[in-house]
């Protein structure tokens, strides 16, 4: 029996078998893989930055078996928008309100075009 070649860089083959389901994961935007002072470091703010978004509840982190928080892309990407906007000089509390805004927006543009295809879809039958 011989052990499994490791992974060369810009290797492109992909396991036959992936039981822990890691691809699906490495590709999910809101899987929660960042720990809190891992979040911090990325996003250069203070866990206590993040604790304040946590507070105004623009982002809830899921949490470990050990009660620690834990954020997905999708959630550092909404806490680097909240930190951008603080820096220019908006208040904590009219950042979260402007980015769940913005968020709700962008969900309602993406069924707009999605009905819109589907009725062009049911129109050339």
């Amino acid at each position: 029996m011989t052990a499994p070649r490791p992974a060369q860089a810009g290797d492109q083959s992909r396991p036959q078998h992936d039981p822990d389901g890691l691809e699906d994961k490495f590709d999910d935007d809101d899987y929660p893989a960042y720990s809190m002072g891992r979040a911090a470091e990325m996003l250069g703010v203070t866990p206590a930055f993040l604790r304040s978004l946590d507070t105004a509840r623009l982002i809830v982190p899921q949490r470990s078996p050990g009660g620690h928080r834990r954020y997905s892309r999708y959630q550092l990407r909404l806490a680097q928008r909240a930190r951008d906007l603080v820096d220019e000089g908006t208040s904590l509390e009219s950042a979260c309100r402007i980015i769940i805004l913005e968020d709700q927006l962008a969900e309602a543009q993406r069924i707009n075009a999605q009905l819109r295809r589907d009725r062009r879809a049911e129109n050339s039958e």
